[in-house]
């Protein structure tokens, strides 16, 4: 069977977790919280089906990596955590070395496997249930575990290269919903955005009206004004040759008076300029929304919330 790397079968990988990142987790015994190592990396199937956690034991042994199933690991992203289930340290220190050129090698993961299928090895019972059997053995030469204290041996099981599948061991490499359980809490949001519509047209033109326009304007008028006056010597006799009698004497004078005339003339009153201007402005629109509480129902049990 073919092994991966995770990140090298996708290496968009964190995108699945929601940013959650698996590698670097500190994994710990389970109970007395001991730390073991960290989680060197992730090995998948050709389906992406996680298999096996690469340990780094080298905090406390240079160099060393184990591989722990998958099945026998439970995930707390809440403490940013792996435990190891029914694992101790001392058992992590006799596990046999991780060896990348024999990852896909199935009688190397036997070799693994073999060891996890050890009593010692196994996951203690969490609840009342039926009892996960184990391979049935047959007789095969024992496969020695590459450690250094008292080698753990096992026998082969029933099912060989060609037929083995992870899914016949759910003990070693089931995610075990109960141990990796995660309670999504779903809330809706108001999402604002603007929409452009048509308000309608706005047209600027020119027309030409008419009007009466009325204006006084200032004339003169001659007109002709006889004076008849009495002279001092008014009554003295004149002699006959100074008193000229002539008919049809006339005085012509010529009277003239003003006649306002009108004419027109164009002339720039005021320029106008068309142009537009955006005005922000702020309005409050509202809809229902939704959003999920927790309901937790543990009558008389402890329960802590983090």
């Amino acid at each position: 069977m073919v092994l991966y790397k995770l990140e090298d079968f996708d290496p968009q990988y964190r995108d699945s977790f929601e940013g959650n990142e698996i590698k670097g987790l500190g994994v710990y015994t389970e109970g007395t919280d001991e730390k073991i190592g960290t989680v060197h990396d992730i090995l998948v199937d050709d389906q992406g089906h996680f298999r096996y956690l690469v340990l780094d034991l080298g905090f406390w042994i240079f160099g060393k990596k184990v591989l722990l199933p998958i099945g026998r690991s439970r995930i707390d992203y809440a403490s940013d955590r792996v435990y190891a289930i029914g694992l101790t340290r001392e058992q992590a220190e006799n596990l046999p070395e991780f060896n990348e050129s024999l990852a896909t090698d199935y009688d190397y993961e036997e070799g693994v496997r073999g060891v996890y299928r050890n009593p010692q090895y196994r996951t203690p019972p969490v609840e009342a249930s039926a009892p996960v059997e184990s391979p049935t053995p047959v007789d095969a030469p024992p496969i020695e575990s590459t450690t250094t204290t008292t080698p753990v041996t096992t026998v082969a099981p029933t099912y060989t290269r060609d037929t083995y599948r992870y899914e016949q061991e759910p003990d070693l490499f089931d995610l075990n919903e109960r141990n990796h359980q995660k309670l999504k809490l779903y809330e809706e949001r108001l999402i604002t955005n603007t929409r452009r519509h048509k308000m309608g047209d706005v047209t600027v033109g020119k027309r030409v009206e008419t009007e009466t326009a009325r204006v006084a304007v200032p004339v003169e008028r001659e007109h002709i004004v006889v004076e008849r006056t009495t002279p001092e010597d008014a009554g003295r006799v004149v002699s006959p040759a100074e008193a000229n009698f002539r008919e049809g004497e006339v005085a012509h004078m010529e009277v003239y008076e003003e006649m306002p005339e009108v004419s027109k003339e164009a002339f720039v009153r005021e320029e106008v300029s068309v142009k537009k201007v955006v005005e922000q402005d702020t309005v409050e629109t509202q809809a229902t929304v939704r959003r999920e509480e927790l309901d937790v129902k543990a009558p008389n049990l402890p329960v802590e919330e983090r």
